[in-house]
């Protein structure tokens, strides 16, 4: 009988609470006009989620708008931190791929390429080799000596993808950047997704409203409602569960 090798944990996630603190439209008013200490009012982004991401796994994260995806991934990226509960990366490489995340609006293009490289824990002379396949890939033109600020959305998005891909780190994180950008684009990073995601040891955790990204590239589905974890299983089941959910 063939035993299965059961895979080391890529990622993992206990107990981990995020809250968002914030004032009352009335509380900022009255702090303009006291010298008083006004209550802050805590919003629970996350709460209390707990689950496990072997490696090379490829895990998507659903549910509605404003439910803590982004949250719980920006938490796993190191840029929030959790108010409590631990996250673990296992000594593993990251990348965030979002939009509005890790540029720096007055540099260029290149200069960004430079920086976000070295954040990700590459050298210079490694990230000057693959330079000309990064900005071939993004395909903004003489845009890519221009300052972020001037980019379009769409831009911001096909730079980020293009460094996240050619610079690979261990653990992929994806904030809804495949639907972002022109049709050929779209295709382009689709297709280089699923060649990145054909290494068995790579982990990638994809948040998406797409019911078909999620089918076509996830083995797994996490669904969280409210910062709540409702669910995570195959990704038929999971979806299944969820459209159901949102149907009533």
């Amino acid at each position: 009988m063939e035993v299965m090798e059961e895979r080391k944990s890529a990622i993992s996630v206990r107990n981990v609470c995020i809250n968002y603190r914030s004032l009352k439209a009335s509380s900022i008013k009255q702090s303009m006009f006291s010298l008083r200490k006004v209550k802050q009012e805590v919003f629970q982004a996350v709460r209390n989620v707990s689950f496990e991401v072997p490696e090379g796994q490829i895990l998507g994260i659903t549910g509605k708008n404003g439910s803590g995806k982004s949250t719980m991934l920006r938490a796993i990226a190191g840029i929030f931190s959790a108010d409590s509960g631990e996250i673990d990366l296992h000594g593993h490489s990251i990348s965030l791929l979002s939009i509005g995340v890790g540029f720096k609006n007055e540099l260029s293009g290149r200069e960004n390429i430079i920086l976000s490289g070295m954040l990700l824990g590459f050298s210079k002379e490694e990230i000057m080799e693959k330079m000309p396949e990064i900005i071939d890939f993004a395909g903004i033109g003489n845009f890519i000596d221009m300052p972020v600020r001037t980019y379009s959305s769409g831009m911001h998005s096909k730079l980020a993808f293009s460094i996240t891909a050619t610079l690979e780190t261990d653990i992929i994180l994806i904030d809804e950047v495949l639907s972002v950008g022109d049709e050929r684009f779209k295709k382009k990073s689709f297709s280089k997704m699923k060649e990145l995601i054909s290494d068995k040891n790579r982990t990638v955790i994809i948040v998406s409203h797409s019911m078909d990204t999620l089918h076509t590239l996830c083995q797994k589905v996490l669904w969280i409602d409210d910062g709540v974890y409702q669910m995570m299983g195959d990704t038929d089941t999971t979806l299944k569960a969820y459209k159901e959910y949102m149907s009533r």
